[in-house]
This record gives structure tokens, sequence and C-alpha cells, in this order.
């Protein structure tokens, strides 16, 4: 996927100003570098002025000892699959200042249960094609189970139907995606790319919107709940 500086930038500057990140930010350095969570955890680290605390090779294997590692060096900024959220034993030892952000997977409203009475968590989405992160959720609390949130700045997102119509509140559709944070394409693959990035009807002209395949209903104050795949 061939996503442009300005992608990260965008990422950088939301970071900056719905998560505070900036100097004094101790960020968790969690993901394989292979991974788009990367570029995540960099901008809210070293793009912003904090500090990147790297897991150690046990503690990505680990839950109870990333735990620990993330208490040891005073992380405030993660981002996380619920699966190794799931895994820490004493959610209430954890910095009550940290900011966790779970993505890559669904979140089970039991990890929310464990994990929102002592921590600010937060739902994140987003697929490489949208430099990294597409939308976040406000801080979760228990209860039901937890949306993707609202679009970050200079996103534009639309819930269509199969004609490209736009779904009314509460009805599933698919999720497009344009705006600032939108990739080029697939590289070496303009088929691909033409395929999935496509004339975005609601914007000005010449522009593109990225066709997801994920299945969403939008709640009327525009927060978005994950449903499934168009595909499955």
């Amino acid at each position: 996927v061939a996503v442009p500086h300005s992608g990260a930038a965008n990422l950088v500057a939301n970071l900056r100003a719905e998560m505070g990140a900036g100097p004094g930010t101790r960020v968790l350095q969690f993901a394989s570098f292979s991974f788009d969570a990367t570029v995540w955890e960099l901008s809210a680290s070293l793009y912003s002025g904090g500090t990147l605390v790297c897991a150690t090779a046990d503690s990505r294997l680990s839950a109870p000892l990333l735990a620990e590692l993330i208490t040891e060096y005073g992380v405030n900024h993660a981002i996380l699959p619920p699966t190794v959220v799931a895994g820490f034993p004493d959610p209430a030892a954890l910095p009550g200042d940290l900011c966790l952000l779970v993505g890559g997977e669904a979140c089970p409203p039991a990890v929310v249960e464990r994990i929102a009475p002592h921590v600010t968590l937060r739902n994140a989405y987003g697929p490489t094609e949208t430099s990294v992160c597409a939308t976040w959720s406000d801080p979760l609390t228990p209860g039901g189970k937890p949306p993707i949130g609202r679009l970050l700045a200079n996103f534009r997102g639309y819930v269509l139907d199969a004609a490209l119509a736009p779904a009314p509140v509460g009805v599933t559709g698919e999720l497009y995606l344009a705006g600032g944070g939108l990739a080029h394409g697939y590289l070496g693959r303009p088929g691909t790319t033409a395929e999935r990035f496509v004339a975005d009807p609601y914007g000005g002209p010449g522009t593109r919107m990225y066709r997801t395949g994920d299945l969403v209903r939008r709640r009327s104050d525009g927060t978005l709940d994950y449903v499934g795949r168009a595909d499955h």
C-alpha cells in the first residue's frame, strides 16, 4: 500500500489534538515493524516529541510481562490487540493515566468491562489504506458492544448501499472512506487500485474514496458500529 507522508502527518495532528500526544508522552512500541500500527506508535511518540518505550521480546509473548513493563516505565499511550489486553492479570495495577487503544480485531464487551474502569480505553478502526486509523471511539464504558467511534479530522466517511446511495441512520451499509489520510493505492497493482479506490460522488472533482468492504451502521450522533464484512 502506497501511503503518502501527509497520511502520517494527519495522524500526528489527530493524536496531538485528541489524545494529548506531545512532550511527556510515553508510548509503548509493541507492533512488528511490518505492521502499520508501528506508524501509530511513532506518530504518538517520536513524531510528537514524546518517548518510545520498546517492549522486550519476552513481553511481546506474555501479557503479564507486558503489563509489568507498562507499569514499570510509566507508559501512558498504547495501541494493542484486544486479545493481548484481555490477558492483563490486574487491570487496577496499570498506570491510571494510561490511554489505551484497542484495534486490529473486534473488541469483546468483556474486555471493556475488565479494563475500562481502570484506564482510558478507546476502540480504534482503520485499514492501512487510510494511514492506520480512520476512526476511534470516545472513552468506553462497560455495557453493550463497543462502537468503532467517529471519523478523525480531515476524513470523510460514507455509509452507502449497493447503489452508492447513503444508508439511513441505523441501517447497515458499506463504509467508504476519503480525505487526508487516503493512500495512493497499491504499488504496481493498478487493477486492484482501480477496484478499491473509486470516484467519490460526494467529494470535489477528481476525488476518490476507498471501498473498505466493511459493513457498519451509523448512529444519530455520527458514531459507527461495526457489523461485519461485505464479502462474508
